[in-house]
């Protein structure tokens, strides 16, 4: 049988090293990443935790024939001689119940009611379940149709992006992530959707829309016309055309794509646009920008998804359903008394590490509630390794 996150954990062996750490950085860890009893006292040293968390990782190695025990001690002494970090999840949710150890997913929104697994309710659902677990989410509202633009099933009008924006940040503002702290959201619309402009300005007071990060998908036709000094339309499909295909799913791309026909809501001065977007954020730093087509481009695999959106610190774009599974390389531990960098150390240092995240993709248990995010992090495998420290061995050096 395959081993879980919910392995018996052995006692920490004798012999390994403690770490060092800051009287702050106690604090924090104790305050925040101990395992605690029902009484609330935590019932793990700081080094019981590291080992906590470097077993849980390296028991996944017997899933492929391979020893937990020595692994394990590889993974604490990375660790513990602060050479590299996991993401804070996998901190407090190794050899726990709970067993979720991503930051964040990416999650898809069609424009849909209901009938879609991708429905912009059911996608909300999801999103809850995942920010209960310590995760946060990222999201592109693209693909729902423009305010007031007539639904024609109802042939009511459309509530339109920032209005289930507002929707998804009111249910966010009641969800406790991971039962410690408020979740981290991203959302992401196209510079060519007809509401950009509300998207643009809907955080001007600092009261609204509390719990997303916003961004603004910028196209090279887009920066093309800035350049330029172009007119620049805002552009949607054309739901109502006659012959519309009803099970259309996608944004403006997708049906320019398929040579759907396409709606231009409004046209205005492409620098007009640009301008709105760097008053919003000298304003209050916000929205940011992504380049959505370079991020295509440099897709690494392009025949699953094409990328629409990123995690909420907008350092990794992801595919729908997929997860950032972060850590960092502490380059300041990786210096030479002679002011030149340990390059073997840090080989050895991105060998072990890279081992690590990998594990980390068996041994999270993720939203079992949410079954698409297991099975893009399988297809895929993504891991971010990433660097800390470089100012530090600058300095020493």
């Amino acid at each position: 049988m395959e081993k879980t996150v919910l392995t018996a954990i052995p006692a920490l062996p004798e012999g390994l090293p403690k770490i060092q750490l800051s009287d702050n950085s106690i604090k924090v860890l104790e305050k925040r990443y101990l395992r605690r009893g029902a009484d609330g006292e935590p019932i793990e040293t700081i080094d019981e935790m590291f080992w906590r968390v470097a077993y849980n990782i390296a028991v996944i190695d017997e899933n492929y024939d391979g020893e937990a025990l020595s692994r394990a001690e590889e993974f604490y002494r990375l660790m513990t001689t602060r050479k590299f970090f996991p993401n804070s999840p996998t901190f407090t949710g190794a050899g726990t119940p709970l067993g979720q150890l991503a930051a964040c997913f990416v999650l898809p929104i069609s424009d849909d009611m209901g009938k879609l697994t991708t429905g912009i309710f059911q996608t909300l659902r999801d999103a809850a379940l995942i920010q209960q677990t310590g995760g946060g989410n990222g999201f592109s509202f693209s693909r729902i149709r423009p305010k007031d633009m007539i639904v024609r099933s109802s042939a009511g009008k459309a509530t339109g992006p920032v209005g289930f924006l507002r929707v998804y940040d009111h249910a966010f503002n009641e969800v406790a992530q991971g039962g410690s702290r408020r979740g981290a959201n991203m959302a992401v619309l196209r510079v060519d959707h007809p509401d950009v402009e509300e998207f643009i300005t809907c955080k001007t007071s600092e009261q609204a829309i509390t719990n997303f990060n916003l961004s603004i998908a910028m196209t090279d036709d887009f920066m093309r016309a800035v350049e330029l000094d172009e007119d620049w339309d805002l552009v949607f499909p054309d739901l109502t055309a006659p012959g519309f295909p009803k099970d259309f799913d996608g944004d403006v791309s997708d049906a320019k794509a398929k040579g759907l026909p396409i709606r231009v809501f409004k046209t205005l001065k492409a620098r007009d646009l640009f301008d709105l977007i760097v008053t919003q954020a000298h304003h209050n730093g916000e929205p940011g920008v992504l380049f959505i087509d370079q991020a295509n481009r440099e897709n690494p695999i392009p025949n699953l998804y094409r990328l629409e959106s990123t995690n909420p610190c907008g350092e990794q774009w992801l595919g729908p359903y997929e997860n950032c599974c972060l850590g960092s390389i502490n380059l300041a531990q990786h210096g030479k008394d002679d002011g030149t960098v340990d390059w073997e150390m840090l080989r050895e240092s991105v060998t072990i590490a890279t081992h690590f995240l990998d594990n980390v993709i068996d041994a999270n248990a993720y939203v079992p509630a949410v079954p698409q995010l297991r099975e893009a992090a399988m297809t895929a495998r993504r891991i971010g390794l990433g660097i800390m420290g470089l100012a530090d061995l600058m300095y020493m050096n």
